[in-house]
């Protein structure tokens, strides 16, 4: 059976969730940055993804392309 995947989105929810109640969160700062640099990455790989292949504006762009050229890149 194939696995489902989640949005990067998904994932952070997921893994704030499994800190415990919002009252309950402890997690330092640097903490919270590493997670959410690993769920932006996530969502980059994700549109890279989505976009590889599909003809957009009437440019076959690859989804590094498209995100660099829409994102701003490492920005």
């Amino acid at each position: 059976m194939e696995q489902v995947k989640q949005t990067a989105v998904e994932w952070l929810k997921g893994v704030i969730e499994s800190c415990g109640k919002p009252h309950e969160l402890q997690m330092s700062w640097s903490t919270l940055d590493e997670i959410i640099e690993q769920a932006k990455e996530m969502e980059k790989q994700q549109i890279k993804d989505a976009v590889d292949g599909f003809p957009l504006n009437n440019r076959n762009l690859e989804g590094e392309q498209y995100y660099e050229q829409t994102y701003g890149g490492n920005k």
